[in-house]
C-alpha cells in the first residue's frame, strides 16, 4: 500500500505529533511539497502532504487560516504539516481550530526534523510499494501463465480472479460468455455484453470501464446484489477486429500490482487466441478434406482423416448448410442459365438502415459473419461443427436439430428483418443460404445437391434462408420468378395479347379456361359463358397465330406455365 499519514506519524524517525484530523490520518500521500505561498493551491494536484514555516502567513488570524484551510481542503491536500521552532514556537490555535473544522489533518513538525526527511521517508515508502507491486506483479504473471499452460483460459481466469480479488469473465468474438471465474460470476458477465459488443465495435486494442448492474441476489461470499463493480473491459488479438473480450470486475479501482495482472492475462490470452487462429486454420485444411471425402463418396476414408476432431458428426444425422453472397449466387445462376441479360434490372431495394447496422456487425462480411455465429453456438454448446470456406461460398455441416442450426436460422431471420421486408436481394454483399434435408454420410453427395438446390431458390425467390424439406410445399411457380422466364413467357403470349388487342376475340382467358380445365370443351366453354364451337374456333387461332399444335403435351405445359408466370407477374 501507498504511505498513509498514519504510517509517517508513526515513523520514529520523524517525530510527528497530530495536532487536528486524527481520524482521517489513513488517508494515502502522494507526495510531500513545501511551500510558504499564501495560496499554494494553483500547484496542487490532490493527495500531498503540505509542509510550511508559515513565513508568510499570519497562522493567529482565524479568519485568515479558516480561507487558507478551506482552499487546501478544496484542493484535496491529503494533510498539513506545520514546523515549530521556526516562526512560531507552537502550532497557532488558530490554525488548529480551521484544521478541525475542515476535517484536515495538521501535523507539527519539531525543529530538528527537516522537511527534507519526510519527503525522502515519503520517496522511500512509495518506491518500496511499487517494488512490492512490481514484484507481485511477475509473481502474479507467473501463476497465471501457469494455470494457462495446465489448464487453459479457464485456469487463467480463475488465478486471475484470485489475482484482483473479484471476477472475471472471457468472451468470444460474438459477444457470447465463454467462461468465468468464479462460476457465480456467470450472471454478471452475461449482464454486460451489449457493452463487449459496443466494445467489439472499435478499432483493437480497446478497453473501457462499465458498471456491473443492479444484481439479482445470487453469488457466493460476494453476494451477486451490490451492484457496485467495477468492470474492466478489454478487447483480445492482434488484428484490427477482437478475436475476444475479457472482463475484469472488482469492488474497487485495480492497484498496481492487480493492474500488472490484467495485463499479464491480456497478454496470455492474446497468444492463446492468435495460436488459437493458426490451429483453426489447421483443423480448416482439414476438414476440406473430409468433406471433400464425403463428397467423393468415401465416409469411411472422411472418419480416419478426422480422427476424434468432429466426434460423432460424421455418423450422425447432419445437416449441409450453403451460404455466400447473393452477387456470388447469382453469378452461379447466370452461368448455368447462360443468358448474360439476366442481372438486367439490377436495382433491387435500397439496404435499409437496420440492414446497414447488421452489416457493419459482420464488417460487411454477411457470409463471415454466418461462420463465426455457428461456431460460437457451437462452442457454448459443446456440438461438432464442420466449416469449410470455398472461395465465396461457405459450407457447414451441423447436427440435424441441434443448436447451430438454429443459430444459423436466426441469423439468416436477423438479416432478413433488417431489409425492412424487402423480397429482393438489394446488396452485393446481402446474405443467401441454403440447408438440406437430414442425411447421413453416405448421402453427402446428394445432401449437398439439396443445399445448392435450396441456395438457388433464396436466390431466386429474394429471402435469406431456403430449406429443401421446404421446397416441395407450395407451389413450382415462384421458382420461375426470373427475368429469363418472364421475358420467356411475355415472347410467347405477345402474339395472342396482341391479338386482343384489337378487339377481335379474347384468346388469352379462352386458352387459360382451357388449359385450366384439361382441353375439356364443354366445361371451359360454360366457364366463358360462349358455345363450344366458338371455343374451338379460338383454339384453332390460337394454334395459327403461334404456330404450335395444342395437341402436344410439351406445349400445353409451356403455355400453362407462361400464362401463369404473367399472371404473378400482373
Amino acid at each position: 500500500m501507498p504511505p498513509t499519514l498514519a504510517s509517517l506519524v508513526h515513523h520514529s524517525a520523524l517525530k510527528l505529533t497530530v495536532r487536528a484530523g486524527g481520524e482521517r490520518l489513513d488517508t494515502p500521500v502522494r507526495w510531500v511539497h513545501a511551500s510558504e505561498l499564501t495560496d499554494p493551491v494553483p500547484y496542487m494536484e490532490g493527495g500531498e502532504l503540505l509542509l510550511i514555516t508559515a513565513l508568510k502567513l499570519d497562522a493567529e488570524d482565524a479568519d485568515a487560516m479558516r480561507r487558507y484551510v478551506k482552499r487546501l481542503v478544496g484542493a484535496g491536500v491529503a494533510g498539513l504539516g506545520f514546523a515549530v521552532g521556526v516562526h512560531y514556537d507552537e502550532t497557532p490555535k488558530a490554525l488548529v481550530d480551521a484544521a478541525e473544522g475542515e476535517g484536515l489533518p495538521l501535523l507539527e513538525v519539531p525543529r530538528r526534523t527537516p522537511f527534507l526527511a519526510i519527503s525522502k521517508a515519503v520517496s522511500a515508502a512509495i518506491a518500496a510499494d511499487q517494488y512490492r507491486a512490481v514484484t507481485a506483479g511477475f509473481a502474479a504473471q507467473r501463476e497465471l501463465t501457469k494455470q494457462a499452460l495446465s489448464d487453459g483460459p479457464e485456469g487463467l481466469l480463475t488465478a486471475l480472479a484470485s489475482q484482483v480479488d473479484g471476477w472475471a469473465a472471457l468472451y468470444d468474438a460474438s459477444g457470447a460468455v465463454v467462461a468465468t471465474a468464479p462460476e457465480w460470476a456467470g450472471r454478471r458477465a452475461a449482464r454486460i455484453t451489449g457493452d463487449v459488443e459496443r466494445l467489439r465495435e472499435r478499432a483493437a486494442p480497446a478497453s473501457s470501464v462499465v458498471g456491473g448492474g443492479s444484481g439479482d441476489g445470487e453469488g457466493g461470499d460476494s453476494g451477486d446484489g451490490s451492484g457496485e463493480d467495477r468492470v474492466e473491459l478489454h478487447s483480445l488479438g492482434t488484428g484490427r477486429r477482437a478475436r475476444a473480450a475479457l472482463a475484469v470486475g472488482t469492488a474497487a479501482a485495480l492497484g498496481t500490482a492487480e493492474r500488472y495482472a490484467v495485463h499479464s492475462a491480456i497478454a496470455l490470452l492474446t497468444l492463446t487466441t492468435e495460436r488459437s487462429r493458426s490451429l483453426y486454420a489447421a483443423e480448416q485444411r482439414i476438414g476440406a478434406a473430409v468433406l471433400r471425402m464425403l463428397l467423393a463418396g468415401q465416409p469411411d476414408h472422411a472418419r480416419g482423416v478426422a480422427g476424434d476432431l468432429y466426434g460423432g458428426l460424421l455418423d450422425a444425422p447432419y445437416r449441409m448448410i450453403l451460404a455466400e453472397a447473393a452477387s456470388a449466387s447469382a453469378g452461379r445462376a447466370r452461368a448455368r442459365a447462360g443468358d448474360a441479360d439476366a442481372d438486367a434490372d439490377g436495382g433491387g431495394a435500397p439496404v435499409s438502415a437496420e440492414a446497414a447496422a447488421v452489416l457493419a456487425e459482420a464488417g460487411g462480411d454477411l457470409v463471415g459473419g454466418l461462420g463465426e455465429v455457428v461456431e460460437s453456438a457451437a462452442a457454448r454448446s459443446g456440438e461438432a461443427v464442420l466449416v469449410v470456406p470455398d472461395g465465396e461460398r461457405l459450407v457447414v455441416l451441423a447436427a440435424d436439430r441441434g443448436a447451430v442450426v438454429a443459430a444459423c436460422a436466426q441469423y439468416a431471420e436477423a438479416v432478413g428483418g433488417a431489409r425492412g421486408g424487402s423480397e429482393q436481394t438489394g446488396d452485393e454483399d446481402e446474405l443467401v443460404v441454403g440447408i438440406s434435408a437430414p442425411a447421413g454420410p453416405i448421402a453427402a453427395g446428394a445432401a449437398y445437391k439439396q443445399a445448392e438446390q435450396a441456395l438457388s431458390v433464396a436466390r431466386r425467390r429474394g429471402r435469406v434462408l431456403v430449406e429443401h424439406e421446404d421446397l416441395a410445399a407450395g407451389s413450382v411457380v415462384p421458382l420461375l420468378a426470373d427475368d429469363a422466364v418472364r421475358a420467356f413467357a411475355d415472347g410467347l403470349l405477345r402474339p395472342l395479347y396482341e391479338h386482343d388487342a384489337t378487339g377481335r376475340g379474347d384468346l388469352v382467358a379462352s386458352l387459360r379456361a382451357w388449359l385450366s380445365r384439361h382441353g375439356q370443351w364443354d366445361a371451359a366453354a360454360a366457364d366463358l359463358g360462349v358455345h363450344r364451337h366458338t371455343l374451338r374456333y379460338r383454339m384453332r387461332r390460337v394454334e395459327e397465330i403461334l404456330g404450335r399444335s395444342l395437341d402436344d403435351p410439351d406445349v400445353r405445359m409451356e403455355l400453362w406455365l407462361a400464362l401463369k408466370t404473367t399472371a404473378s407477374a400482373e
